[in-house]
């Protein structure tokens, strides 16, 4: 290949590039944590519900499983696999459960400040969860969870533990069109066309860890004032003894070396009742760089939560100080113009390699921006882009029917959306619906246009860092309503 030569990152990068993003967070999240985490993935037991009978019979207390799964993977995949009807047998519910055991792992004496956490990347639409035939509630008090586009968290009672462990897990879906669906189908719209097949259930990966009783849990939100060098954090705290407490921030460069003093620290005491705290804190990072596509450049925050002994449960996150607004027909990045070269990324059945060759292709391309529609994909694409320096696009997947209960079904996805994706500098954009989907009333309904309005007006107060787009590419509501 000669100078004027443009390699193809679309079939394979240049072995100067590391195709490898953040190599040593493998978990489709932003944050890192101290410690070992235990994949659960790999075979599991599985059974098609085909009645709906499992929970009148109690499966959780003990079942026959006739056929085994790969976790993560579709229902659909599974039940072709197992031969129980194939992919396509289902058009208007499915039921399907898996179990497994698992060793509980050693947990030294000095871990005595410690529980064991269970998180689902990503399973649903509405999953139930049981450790040793006992019904485990997520943090937030859910026995049913809904959605299944982001994570969600178990604590294992300590009392439920045994040396050996059985985890059964009930996944339900439907084609109810006032669930959050994207472009999977519904009974509104058919297979065909835009339309794809369900993928439906385990989606990724489930993984065990030890956390401490008291700590910060992985959702960093970051907003920046670059004029005054400031970044604002938004902190989830999850205390479970009421206390005094100090919440330590410190920001390094990226790649500093042990024992390098901050560029920036600030400690916040804090009397905290048990429960989980939002919070939200404050530094100044003198001479901050900012984050740009010609230069992505990331801090490194390790943010401690302190309790009276000193004892410390830390979280770790890469963030990037940036600035993006409209002004007229213009967008601004950082206070400058930028012209946002783009282009529509749908990975499909994409595995985090191909999406990592897809990426880099775009950046050689010179892409500045990817509008990831409407899907819930890996979470680790947004570390990636933050590195490369692609601009991000995302969108809520919609539902396919515009009622009070598909509106609650929108807002509560983009809630769980926001809370794992605002640390990332790359998403600068944000639509709420496309196309009408899900608001095919928007014209002529009062209330979609007021629930549109106080959504868009939301997420300006809320989530100051974003560009949002109301209906993407159809019917606007106009600003005053």
């Amino acid at each position: 290949m000669d100078d004027n030569t443009q390699s193809n990152y679309g079939l394979s990068a240049p072995p100067e590039i590391d195709s490898t993003a953040e190599i040593d967070n493998s978990l489709p999240r932003a944050v890192l944590r101290p410690g070992t985490h235990f994949l659960l993935d790999g075979t599991w037991k599985f059974a098609i519900d085909l009645d709906d009978s499992g929970l009148i019979e109690e499966w959780e207390q003990g079942y026959d499983y006739r056929h085994t799964a790969q976790w993560p993977g579709s229902i659909e995949e599974h039940m072709a696999a197992a031969h129980t009807g194939g992919s396509t047998a289902w058009q208007d519910k499915i039921v399907a459960w898996y179990e497994r055991d698992f060793t509980l792992p050693e947990v030294s004496a000095t871990q005595n400040r410690t529980l064991f956490q269970l998180t689902f990347g990503a399973c649903g639409y509405e999953t139930r969860v049981w450790l040793n035939g006992q019904q485990l509630t997520t943090i937030e008090g859910e026995s049913v969870h809904f959605g299944e586009y982001t994570s969600f968290t178990y604590e294992l009672p300590e009392e439920s533990l045994h040396l050996v462990n059985r985890l059964t897990v009930r996944i339900a879906d439907t084609m109810d069109a006032e669930t959050t669906r994207g472009k999977q189908e519904s009974h509104v719209y058919k297979r065909g066309g835009i339309w794809y097949q369900t993928y439906t259930g385990a989606v990724r990966s489930v993984w065990l860890e030890t956390v401490e009783r008291n700590r910060l849990r992985s959702r960093v939100g970051v907003v920046s004032t670059i004029e005054d060098c400031l970044v604002r954090f938004n902190l989830t705290l999850r205390i479970h003894d009421a206390a005094d407490y100090v919440v330590r921030l410190q920001i390094f460069e990226p790649d500093g070396q042990p024992g390098e003093a901050p560029l920036a620290t600030s400690d916040f005491p804090m009397q905290l009742a048990a429960g989980q705290h939002e919070q939200r804190f404050s530094l100044e990072v003198p001479g901050a760089e900012v984050w740009c596509p010609e230069n992505p450049h990331r801090y490194r925050l390790v943010a401690q939560l302190i309790d009276t002994t000193g004892y410390v449960a830390q979280i770790e996150a890469r963030f990037g100080m940036r600035k993006i607004e409209s002004r007229g027909r213009k967008v601004y990045l950082n206070n400058e113009p930028i012209y946002l070269d783009g282009i529509l990324y749908q990975p499909g059945t994409a595995t985090f390699a191909e999406m990592q060759r897809h990426m880099h292709a775009m950046k050689e391309l010179g892409c500045n921006l990817v509008r990831v529609h409407i899907a819930g994909i890996d979470p680790r694409i947004y570390n990636l882009a933050d590195e490369l320096g692609l601009l991000l696009w995302v969108e809520v997947p919609s539902p396919h029917s515009s009622t009070p209960r598909s509106r609650e079904n929108h807002r509560a996805e983009l809630l769980r959306m926001l809370s794992l994706m605002e640390t990332h500098p790359s998403i600068v954009i944000w639509s709420l619906y496309n196309e009408d989907w899900g608001a095919q009333d928007i014209a002529t309904n009062p209330a979609t246009q007021r629930y549109i309005v106080q959504m868009y007006n939301f997420m300006q107060l809320a989530h100051p860092q974003f560009l949002v787009i109301d209906n993407d590419g159809w019917h606007h509501i106009s600003y005053q309503g």
